[in-house]
C-alpha cells in the first residue's frame, strides 16, 4: 500500500516575494487573485451578453464553467497555480457564506402575503408548473439510473431529479421581465406570483430531498431530520419574528436605520444558518426562512437589503458559480448515449413546464400568445438551480456526469427564455390618437396634460413650484403624471422595489421605498391644497430602455408636454454636478422618441424651502424669444403661466440686427413661413399682454453674442427662465462643453457664465413633420452638433 500524505494547510499570508514565498501558496493572496479573475471573467461576459438582453446569472453561469475543467481548467498548471485542490475549502466557505446571505436577501424578495392573496389562475398554474415537470423529472430519473447514474441511492435522486426539473427561479424571472417590460403586465403579475409560489414549493420538496439523501443507517434519521426542520419553523415564527417586526416598528423611514439591529439580523442570520446545518438541511436554508420571515413594510427591509446587496451579490455571490463550475466538467459528457440523456434532460424539462403552465393557462382562458409566454417564462432556472444540483452532488446523490448535464439544462433553458418570450409575444399596446401633443393650441382652454419626471426626492420642491406656476386659472384644467425614474440593476433591493406593483398594467408607485413615501406624502399634500391633479407613478427599468418607459406612458396618458430633469444637480456654490452620466442618455432618446413636445427642467434651486401653494405664492419668471417653433411652444407655456395670479412674466423678444461687416458665424436666416407664424403668434401674445398687468413684453436688439448676453444676464435674478431648444441666438455657436440636448441658448444658460440662480427650462415643440438631424439653422451660419433629438 502507497503511503498518502495529506496536503499541509495554507497559511494566511504571506512574508512577501522578496524573502522567497510564492503568493499563490498562501490563502488570503491566492483567494485575492481568485476573486479579481472571477470578477474579470463574470463582468466582462455581462457586458457581452447585454445587447441579448440576458440576465446577469447567465454570464456567471459560463463564467464558472469557463473557469472549471470544461475549458481553462483542462490546463494541468492553471487549476494547480489558481484553483489547487487545498485551496477549495476557503473558497467553498466564502461562497456559501456569501450564498447564505443573498438567500437572506431572496426570501426578503418573497411576500408572504401576497403568496397568501394569490389567485386560482396563479395558483393553478403554480401547481401545475410544479406537478407536471415533477412527475416527468421523477421518469427521466429512471432512464438516467439506468444508463449514465448508476449505482446512486433511488429514493434521494428521484426527488432531487424531481425538484431539479420543477424549480422556477423567482429572482431571475424578475429580472427577465423587467427588462422586457412585462413586470406591471397581467402575463408579469401572473408569472412573479406562480413563481413565489413555486419558489417556497421548491425549498419545501428540496428539504425533503436533503433530509432522505442523510448517510444515517437507520431511516427514522429522515424522519428525525423533517421533524427539526419543522420545528425549527415553529420557532422562527413565534420567537424570531416578533423581535424582527418590533426592530422594525421602532426604525424610522425618515432616519437610518440603527446599526445595532443591522448586527442582530445578521447575527441572526448566522444563527439560523448555524442551526439548520446542524438539523441536516443545509445551512442555506436558515437565511431564506429569516427572510421570508423579515416585515417587507417600511424602511427596515429595503434599507437592510441596501447595506449588504452590493457586497453580496457583486463579490461573494459570482464565487458561489465558479464554485459550482470548477465541479462541471463537460467533458463527461461522452459519447452518443450521454450526449442523448442531455437532449432527454432538456426536453423533458422544457416540455413539463411548457405543457403544464400552458393548458392550464388556456382552462382559464387566456389568450393563446399570453400562455406560450407564460409557458416559456416558467422554464427560467438560475441560482436556485445550481444550489439544488450542488447539494445533490455534496450529497453524492448526483454523479460527474449527471452534475454536468443537468448545469447545462439549466443554463440553456435560461438563456433562451428572453428570445423565445420576444418571439411570441408583442404586450406593447397602441396607443388611441389624441390631438394635442404641444402646449401651443387653438383651444388654450382645453385640459394640459403633463408627464413630469424626477430622479429623486430632491427635485420635489422645484417640481411642485413649476407644477403650482402652471396651473394658470382654475379655469383651465391641469393634469400631471409625476414619474420617478428608477433604475433596475441586478440588485436584490431593486427586485424588492419593483414587487411592489400596482395592479393597473402601468409604470407603478412603490410606496415600502422611504425615498418614495417623502415624494408620495408631498404630492399628496400638493394635491390636497390646489385643484390640480397629481398622479403618482414610478418608471423601473435599466437607462438604456427608460425612455420607452417615459414615451409610452406619455403617449398613453395623452401628455402634451413632459418634463425632463437635466442629468446634473446644482450644488450649493452655484455649480453643477453628474447625477448619472446614463441619465443624459434617457433624455436624448426621449427627444427622439417623444410622442409631444419636451422640455428638460435646469434646477438651480426653484422652490426651495418647499412651500405648497398659499395665497402668497410668488415667481417671476423669464421668457427668451427668439424665433422658431421650440420659442412659440416656450412663449405659449410662459403664458398660460402668467394667469396665475402670483406668477410676473416678462419677454425679451431678441431682434438682431444686421451688419453690414457681420461675420459668417453671427448672421441668422429663418425661413418666411417661420418669421410669419412668429408675428401672427406675437401678435395675439401682445393682445393678451393688454388684458394682463403681471406680463411685461419688452424688444431688444442684439448685434453680437456679448449684447446678447449682457441682455440675457439681466433676467439672472428671475425664479424661472424659459427658453426654446433650437432658439436662434445672434453671435452663439456650439461648443464642445455644450449640452446639445439643451441647444445653444439652454447651453449657455446651464453654464457656469450665466451667473445669478435662475432656474431654466429648455422647450422643444413636437413637430413629426421635422426629419431626424435637420435643423433650423442654416449650413452656413452655425454648426450644429447632430443630435438624437433634432425632430423637435
Amino acid at each position: 500500500m502507497g503511503n498518502s500524505t495529506c496536503p499541509s494547510p495554507m497559511k494566511a499570508v504571506s512574508n512577501g516575494a522578496w524573502q522567497g514565498d510564492n503568493p499563490l501558496d498562501f490563502a488570503l493572496p491566492l483567494l485575492m487573485i481568485q476573486i479579481c479573475l472571477v470578477l474579470i471573467v463574470t463582468r466582462s461576459l455581462a457586458l457581452l451578453l447585454r445587447p441579448l438582453r440576458q440576465p446577469r446569472v447567465i454570464a456567471e453561469m459560463i463564467g464558472g464553467i469557463l473557469l472549471g475543467p470544461s475549458a481553462l481548467g483542462r490546463n494541468k498548471d492553471y487549476m494547480h497555480r489558481i484553483f489547487p485542490p487545498r485551496s477549495m475549502t476557503v473558497l467553498d466557505s466564502l461562497a456559501n457564506m456569501g450564498l447564505l446571505l443573498f438567500l437572506f436577501l431572496v426570501g426578503l424578495e418573497l411576500d408572504v402575503n401576497s403568496i397568501r392573496r394569490t389567485g386560482r389562475k396563479a395558483l393553478g398554474i403554480a401547481l401545475s408548473g410544479i406537478t407536471l415537470p415533477f412527475l416527468l423529472g421523477v421518469g427521466t430519473s429512471f432512464v438516467l439510473k439506468s444508463t449514465v447514474a448508476k449505482g446512486v441511492d433511488t429514493a434521494p435522486f428521484l426527488v432531487f431529479m424531481g425538484v431539479a426539473f420543477s424549480i422556477t427561479a423567482f429572482p431571475v424571472l424578475a429580472r427577465i421581465l423587467a427588462e422586457l417590460k412585462l413586470l406591471t403586465t397581467d402575463i408579469g403579475r401572473i408569472a412573479m406570483s406562480a413563481a413565489a409560489v413555486n419558489d417556497v414549493a421548491a425549498w419545501i420538496l428540496l428539504a425533503l430531498a436533503v433530509a432522505l439523501s442523510g448517510t444515517g443507517r437507520s431511516p427514522l434519521v429522515s424522519l428525525w431530520v423533517l421533524l427539526s426542520g419543522v420545528t425549527f419553523v415553529i420557532f422562527a415564527v413565534l420567537a424570531v419574528r416578533p423581535v424582527l417586526a418590533w426592530m422594525a416598528r421602532r426604525s424610522d423611514d425618515s432616519e437610518p436605520v440603527h446599526e445595532g439591529y443591522m448586527c442582530v439580523v445578521l447575527a441572526v442570520v448566522l444563527a439560523a444558518g448555524f442551526a439548520t446545518d446542524a438539523i441536516g438541511i443545509h445551512v442555506l436554508f436558515g437565511g431564506f426562512v429569516m427572510g421570508l420571515l423579515m416585515p417587507k413594510e417600511g424602511a427596515f427591509a429595503v434599507s437592510l437589503t441596501e447595506k449588504i446587496e452590493d457586497l453580496v451579490s457583486g463579490l461573494f455571490l459570482p464565487l458561489y458559480f465558479v464554485s459550482s463550475g470548477l465541479k462541471t466538467d463537460v467533458a463527461t459528457i461522452r459519447g452518443a448515449q450521454s450526449w442523448g440523456m442531455l437532449g432527454l434532460v432538456i426536453l423533458t424539462a422544457c416540455v413539463g413546464k411548457f405543457l403544464g403552465t400552458v393548458g392550464v393557462s388556456k382552462a382559464f382562458k387566456m389568450p393563446c400568445r399570453e400562455a406560450l409566454a407564460l409557458g416559456f417564462l416558467m422554464n427560467t432556472k438560475g441560482l436556485v438551480e445550481l444550489i439544488v444540483l450542488n447539494i445533490g452532488k455534496d450529497r453524492k446523490v448526483l454523479n460527474d456526469q449527471t452534475f454536468a448535464i443537468m448545469v447545462l439544462m439549466a443554463l440553456f433553458t435560461t438563456f433562451i427564455t428572453t428570445p423565445l418570450v420576444t418571439a411570441v409575444y408583442k404586450p406593447a399596446r397602441k396607443a388611441p390618437p389624441y390631438k394635442h401633443r404641444t402646449i401651443q393650441r387653438k383651444n388654450p382652454d382645453s385640459e394640459l396634460r403633463m408627464l413630469a419626471c424626477l430622479h429623486n426626492a430632491r427635485s420635489i420642491p422645484a417640481l411642485i413650484h413649476l407644477i403650482e406656476a402652471s396651473r394658470g386659472t382654475r379655469r383651465r384644467l391641469l393634469c400631471v403624471y409625476a414619474m420617478h425614474l428608477m433604475e433596475l440593476s441586478e440588485r436584490p433591493s431593486a427586485i424588492l422595489m419593483a414587487n411592489k406593483v400596482r395592479h393597473n398594467g402601468l409604470p407603478f408607485w412603490n410606496k415600502s421605498h422611504p425615498n418614495s413615501d417623502h415624494i408620495v406624502v408631498a404630492f399628496d399634500a400638493y394635491h390636497s391644497l390646489s385643484s390640480v391633479s397629481v398622479r403618482p407613478m414610478t418608471a423601473i427599468s435599466s437607462l438604456t430602455t427608460m425612455h420607452e418607459d417615459i414615451c409610452s406612458s406619455a403617449e398613453h396618458k395623452r401628455a402634451a408636454l413632459i418634463v425632463l430633469p437635466f442629468h446634473k444637480q446644482a450644488r450649493i456654490d452655484g455649480n453643477f454636478e453628474l447625477t448619472r452620466p446614463g441619465f443624459r442618455q434617457v433624455n436624448l432618446r426621449v427627444l427622439e422618441n417623444a410622442p409631444c413636445s419636451v422640455a428638460i427642467f435646469v434646477d438651480r434651486g426653484l422652490g426651495a424651502p418647499a412651500r405648497i401653494p398659499t395665497s402668497d405664492f410668488a415667481s417671476s419668471i423669464a421668457m427668451l424669444f427668439f424665433g422658431g417653433q421650440d420659442d412659440r411652444e416656450a412663449l405659449a407655456y410662459a403664458a398660460r403661466m402668467a394667469e396665475h395670479p402670483g406668477v410676473s412674466l416678462i419677454v425679451h423678444h431678441f431682434l438682431p440686427v444686421p451688419q453690414t461687416n457681420q461675420p459668417d458665424g453671427v448672421r441668422i436666416n429663418m425661413d418666411a413661413g417661420s418669421r410669419e407664424a412668429d408675428k401672427k403668434f406675437l401678435v395675439d401674445f401682445q393682445a393678451m399682454e393688454t388684458t394682463n398687468q403681471s406680463i411685461r413684453y419688452e424688444e431688444l436688439e442684439v448685434r453680437n453674442r456679448e449684447e446678447t448676453v449682457a441682455a440675457i444676464r439681466n433676467v439672472a435674478r428671475c425664479n424661472l427662465v424659459l427658453v426654446g431648444r433650437r432658439a436662434e441666438a445672434p453671435g452663439f455657436e456650439m461648443r464642445s462643453t455644450d449640452c446639445t440636448e439643451l441647444g445653444l441658448v439652454g447651453s449657455f444658460l446651464a453654464s457656469q457664465e450665466f451667473t445669478g440662480g435662475a432656474s431654466v427650462l429648455v422647450v422643444g415643440q413636437y413637430n413629426p413633420g421635422i426629419a431626424n438631424g435637420s435643423t433650423l439653422f442654416s449650413e452656413d451660419t452655425l454648426e450644429m452638433s447632430k443630435t438624437p433629438g433634432d425632430n423637435f
